[in-house]
């Protein structure tokens, strides 16, 4: 399917929550940057866009509609994700664009693990996730910082974004997922130095 009959699709079947302009500018604002940075680090700029395009299409849903979708499909979950809720958007939103959309393994797993990460990132997984992180539509401190560094150095700028949710999830007292850690040990063992 092209780009633009998947952002047609987005908006139209899958953004139904009230904030779905805001989700809508958000995706689109992924996809852009997306593209700089798959040309940045040389990915394929088409499978960047459209897994950005499509991650977060699962959002709407409500967590305990995603839980019941991962249990009816037999997805791989850990216990503390199934309780934290926070990744099964991503997770959902891959099987989906796999059975309805045909998309392939890689840009089902950039999908997948745009949120929490995952050990040994291809560099599309590594682009969708920090894009997401920092794309036009986010506001947050410190935003323009990890922007700057997602273009110096990929891996710098996933370390420090998942430091970022780590410390937010302590503050909040939230389920920390393991995959997120071991995301960060993965990539911090084999850092170029």
């Amino acid at each position: 399917m092209k780009l633009e009959e998947l952002r047609t699709e987005l908006k139209e079947k899958y953004l139904f929550a009230p904030e779905s302009e805001q989700r809508y500018a958000h995706s689109l604002g992924v996809m852009e940057m997306s593209e700089e940075l798959a040309k940045k680090y040389n990915a394929d700029i088409e499978r960047a866009k459209k897994a950005a395009l499509m991650h977060d299409m699962a959002k709407a849903m409500p967590v305990e509609n995603l839980r019941n979708y991962i249990k009816t499909n037999n997805l791989q979950v850990s216990e503390n994700e199934m309780l934290a809720g926070v990744a099964l958007h991503g997770i959902v939103a891959a099987d989906i664009c796999k059975k309805k959309y045909g998309f392939d393994n890689e840009i089902c797993e950039a999908i997948s693990c745009h949120t929490i990460g995952k050990e040994n990132m291809t560099i599309l997984e590594k682009v969708v996730f920090i894009a997401d992180k920092i794309d036009k539509t986010r506001k947050y401190e410190g935003v323009e910082d990890l922007r700057e560094l997602a273009f110096e150095d990929i891996d710098k700028a996933i370390i420090q974004s998942i430091e970022r949710s780590i410390e937010k999830s302590i503050r909040k007292g939230t389920i920390i997922i393991e995959r997120s850690i071991k995301t960060r040990n993965f990539i911090l063992k084999n850092l170029k130095k």
